[in-house]
């Protein structure tokens, strides 16, 4: 049994405050448990509003507000309150029919202070299945935004939308990206699939632009302590488009590495140094996570499991499974990268043979991105999600899945782009070269992971799934189709950066998405250019991934347009393919 830490303790306390208590839902059981919501808090609903408590002091709820993880009848409620001094504050909630939050469904009193930042997060509960709700908090007559929120469907396939976003840099541009979402209207949930914020510090990756326009990272230094995380996430929580899109409908959400620090797996990280004071890995991991717990409006693990173990499930009636995977910190094991597996290798024959030796070493079956403990609750909550008759199992996951070989660059471009290409640093010459040897470049995706992906595509395959994948990570567009021999098993939408920059940026190769496409059978399309974000439209009849770019990250004047559409259809035996329309 865990022992819980003093964080935990106090956390567990303000919780009773509250009038709530854990309970966790991550059991391999039957259907209806393995597709429940993994750890949350509980609490049975006041019969009457609560009064807003009394507060000597002047607050204000400078980030907004949001909600996420909805199940059928409850959803995470999420708030800040800013304070001078030391004291405690005592936070109403309330969730309503109206916009006035005058018709209240449920509502009670969480009392915050510096021991958790200053957040608030409760989860509301007794509400009614696939319906629409607005919420928010007040500290004595001072009142945050109010929010919209909904709950999921406990039965039938009535259709819904989804968007997601990945690479969310500050600096490197505005979010024009979350504003267009929150304008929409028509999206009911989203989806952030990792990189909600970057550890840099303001002269680290792309940082350029936000120095020009104020964007400067706080701190100014690579974030490492508790302090530092939550700082970080603060000023991203100020940012006014943000603070839309939360407010704008629940979210389900993950991290990938920049929520910790970049290329993290769990016993280290590439952009983890103790040798430059940065202290231990296990500290450093533990309080990013805790930050992002504090921060995010997300269930968390049940007691006894890992506070990494983020992944969990939920189910839209008999539509669809959602499931977010945790990919990072609890079970993935130790990166490979090409620059120290080519290391001193200077012939063709060569980098040949330790391309090879790398090959071997990334196929070796000990090697997990999930482990194995989220790779068997995954397994049967496949099956589960199939006996209980949903159409579709939809992954939230963080890197690119599908099978894919970047095209022969070095060929196609002429020898002064090259050189001038070369210039960019040595990692541009070096990705270049690369693509002469027709090998997977990513190592950090599924690619350098092949035996845990064909687990994952057995289980798959056992439990009759019809897997759409959502990705992020990769700054580009994709759709592609996850291959096992001949068999479809499901497609992969890939959606491009929020702010971060992207291959295009770099490689401005005129046709590199085509040749991506023409290079690899799992690739349907790919687009290396442009900021935005994509949407998913599910019904029983089809997945639709609609791909939508912002003309702009560096400037507050944008627009948007639809830069492609692609869907997927039901067979009896799994999917069609990923068809353009």
């Amino acid at each position: 049994m865990r022992k819980d830490t003093p964080v935990q303790q106090i956390e567990a306390e303000q919780l009773s405050q509250a009038g709530l208590s854990r309970r966790a839902a991550l059991g391999l059981g039957a259907a209806s448990a393995a597709l429940s919501l993994a750890a949350c808090a509980t609490g049975t609903p006041p019969t009457a509003e609560v009064a807003s408590p009394a507060f000597d002091g002047a607050v204000s709820f400078a980030h907004g507000v949001a909600s996420g993880d909805p199940d059928q009848t409850s959803v995470v409620l999420w708030t800040r309150v800013s304070v001078a001094g030391e004291a405690s504050v005592p936070v109403r909630w309330r969730v309503a029919r109206d916009a006035a939050l005058t018709d209240v469904v449920a509502s009670g009193v969480f009392t915050t202070s510096a021991a958790r930042d200053y957040t608030v997060k409760v989860i509301a509960e007794g509400l009614s299945p696939a319906a629409a709700y607005h919420y928010g908090f007040d500290v004595a007559g001072t009142a945050s935004p109010v929010g919209r929120t909904r709950t999921l469907a406990r039965s039938g396939k009535a259709p819904f939308k989804l968007a997601f976003f990945s690479c969310s840099n500050y600096p490197a541009g505005f979010f024009n990206a979350y504003k267009a979402m929150a304008d929409r209207g028509d999206i009911d949930f989203a989806v952030h699939l990792g990189d909600y914020i970057y550890e840099y510090g303001a002269d680290g990756y792309a940082t350029e632009f936000g120095r020009t326009v104020g964007r400067v990272p706080d701190p100014v230094v690579e974030i490492v302590t508790l302090g530092d995380y939550r700082a970080r996430l603060a000023q991203y929580r100020t940012d006014l488009d943000l603070q839309a899109a939360h407010a704008a409908c629940p979210w389900f959400v993950s991290w990938d590495d920049h929520e910790t620090t970049n290329d993290s797996w769990r016993d280290g990280a590439e952009n983890h140094n103790p040798e430059d004071g940065e202290g231990d890995w296990g500290t450093r991991k533990g309080v990013a996570v805790q930050a992002y717990l504090e921060w995010m409006p997300v269930r968390e693990p049940a007691p006894g499991q890992p506070r990494s173990a983020l992944w969990r499930t939920f189910s839209f009636g008999e539509l669809a499974s959602l499931t977010m995977l945790e990919s990072r910190l609890t079970g993935r094991s130790e990166g490979l990268d090409w620059g120290d597996l080519l290391e001193g290798a200077t012939t063709p024959a060569e980098i040949m043979a330790k391309a090879g030796q790398g090959m071997a070493k990334a196929a070796d079956p000990a090697r997990t991105m999930l482990g194995t403990e989220q790779e068997a609750w995954l397994a049967e909550l496949l099956k589960a999600s199939t006996a209980a008759g949903h159409t579709w199992q939809i992954l939230g996951n963080q890197v690119i899945m599908a099978r894919v070989v970047p095209p022969n660059v070095h060929d196609a471009l002429p020898a002064e782009q090259r050189a001038e290409l070369g210039k960019l640093g040595s990692w541009v010459e070096n990705l270049i070269q690369f693509t002469r040897l027709g090998l997977p470049w990513n190592l950090d995706a599924w690619d350098g992971y092949p035996a845990a992906r064909a687990r994952l595509y057995a289980a798959a395959e056992a439990a009759g799934a019809r897997l759409i994948t959502l990705t992020g990570d990769t700054h580009t567009a994709w759709a592609n189709e996850l291959l096992s021999g001949d068999k479809k098993l499901g497609a992969e939408f890939g959606c491009t950066s929020v702010s971060s920059p992207g291959m295009g940026d770099i490689l401005k190769l005129p046709g590199y998405g085509q040749m991506m496409a023409e290079k690899n059978d799992d690739v349907v399309w790919h687009n290396p250019d442009g900021r935005g974000f994509s949407v998913l439209s599910v019904s029983a009849e089809a997945v639709t991934a609609e791909f939508v770019l912002v003309s702009t990250a560096f400037s507050k004047e944008f627009t948007t347009r639809v830069d492609a559409t692609f869907r997927v259809t039901p067979t009896a035996g799994g999917i069609t393919g990923v068809v353009a329309v």
